[in-house]
């Protein structure tokens, strides 16, 4: 099998780890364009200065010893099965990496073997990189779990993240559709990871020269709708994983029907729309304060598809609301829908200076289309509704609900189709005239799609 072959199967077995955002591209070049384009799978990863860095994302092998139900690689898959040696991916890496199509690599495989077979091979493989190439680009591997302590310790010693996937939310689902694996084989590399990252920072304090340990922390990544688990229960879990052991991120994965199982739930299309309200909630989670349990309830233990979760919450909790935009302090500016991180800190400098005005709040970022409603300028409210929930509830829902819609997106058109007959050709507005430019920090970068939460 030729390398361009394997290349082919392992970054195609690499797209359903969501850790990256994307891999490869199916369009085809001809010779006559310029420019290639490669399936080859190239994704990309923000570092904590901002910048956008393009990785190699691959699969060391497909061969896997595990037979998880919701797994395309699994062992009972019929289909194309490839390995790469250690020094194969190591040339890539190389190869790419000179010809500036990457500036790093992000590294994952399935278990061949063993787990300490597997483990030793990425670590060979990324130990390579950085002492015989002197590479020095960005590497990010994934911790198999099962595998020896000494592995794991090495290998975080050469890569700038680790991640250990849980996959599954609870462990009764992964005895129900991974029964090769448990929970302890999970955690335990985690908990090691963290605690090795705090050790090393505490000698790094003291001895300048001892090495910095998995510099851009750990993360991990949940498959969602497989299993019965409601938002509530994952977000308690996510929760948990960033109080107990400092996880960078918790990546949400829709559940993708590759497979079929009497296990596995029956369903036509991934529940992306879930998925994004979970990321939503775990952004409020990591940045704004919030605690699973304030989001989420018992009576309600699913997040609204129609209304992001901070709005959801603003509803829900509306005697707390209106709120003084020139008098609330800095963490309950944080909670008003429309109002984000970046404009709650710009309204607390302003208003030390003068008080603020409803028409000043647009200049300073905030989504007047939402905080009107939950908030007074100088006493005044600017609602264009009374404050009651069903009302509010009424002017913010869109106007197709998202829960009956089979599909609520659409590509945009470059014409405006008028119902009537009086059809008339209408050119959308240069992007950059609709978008305000915005400069987006590593960890900002889903505020892009989300908007201010």
């Amino acid at each position: 099998m030729t390398i361009q072959e394997k290349l082919e199967i392992l970054t195609g077995a690499a797209k359903y780890d969501v850790s990256c955002s994307s891999s490869g591209s199916k369009r085809s070049s001809k010779g006559s364009e310029l420019g290639s384009v490669s399936s080859g799978g190239i994704c990309h990863t923000f570092t904590p200065d901002g910048r956008c860095v393009s990785l190699l994302k691959i699969l060391l092998t497909n061969y896997c010893i595990y037979d998880c139900a919701y797994c395309a690689n699994r062992k009972s898959n019929d289909i194309n099965r490839a390995a790469f040696t250690i020094d194969e991916v190591v040339e890539l890496t190389i190869h790419f990496y000179r010809r500036n199509y990457i500036e790093g690599l992000f590294l994952s495989s399935a278990v061949f073997k063993n787990a300490n077979h597997t483990m030793e091979m990425l670590t060979s493989v990324i130990q390579k990189l950085r002492t015989d190439k002197g590479f020095g680009g960005y590497i990010h591997v994934k911790a198999i779990p099962g595998a020896s302590q000494e592995l794991i310790n090495e290998a975080g010693l050469y890569a700038d993240r680790m991640s250990v996937n849980i996959e599954l939310p609870s462990d009764r689902s992964l005895k129900l559709l991974a029964p090769d694996k448990n929970k302890e084989d999970i955690f335990k590399p985690m908990k090691q990871i963290s605690t090795n990252i705090l050790n090393y920072q505490e000698e790094h304090r003291k001895y300048k020269k001892t090495p910095i340990y998995v510099p851009g922390g750990q993360s991990t990544q949940l498959i969602i709708g497989a299993t019965p688990e409601n938002d509530l229960d994952i977000l308690s879990l996510s929760q948990k994983l960033y109080d107990k052991y400092d996880l960078k991120r918790v990546y949400y994965s829709a559940y993708i029907p590759v497979n079929t199982a009497s296990n596995l739930p029956d369903i036509k299309n991934p529940p992306t729309l879930r998925e994004h309200r979970l990321y939503q909630g775990d952004w409020l989670l990591r940045k704004y304060g919030f605690k699973a349990h304030e989001l989420l309830n018992e009576q309600k233990p699913d997040f609204d598809i129609n209304f992001d979760p901070k709005t959801n919450w603003a509803l829900n909790n509306l005697s707390l609301f209106p709120v003084e935009i020139n008098q609330a302090p800095y963490g309950v500016l944080l909670r008003v829908p429309g109002i984000g991180v970046r404009s709650a800190q710009k309204i607390a400098s302003a208003r030390r200076i003068a008080p603020l005005n409803y028409l000043d709040l647009k200049k300073l970022g905030v989504v007047l289309k939402r905080a009107q409603y939950f908030i007074t300028c100088n006493t005044k409210y600017y609602g264009s509704v009374d404050l009651d929930e069903e009302k509010i509830r009424t002017v913010l829902k869109p106007q197709i609900d998202l829960n009956e819609a089979d599909n609520p997106y659409e590509q945009l058109n470059l014409f405006d189709r008028l119902s009537d007959s009086s059809w008339k050709p209408k050119l959308l507005l240069p992007l950059a005239l609709q978008i305000p430019s915005k400069l987006l920090l590593a960890e900002d970068c889903l505020t892009s799609v989300t908007g201010e939460l």
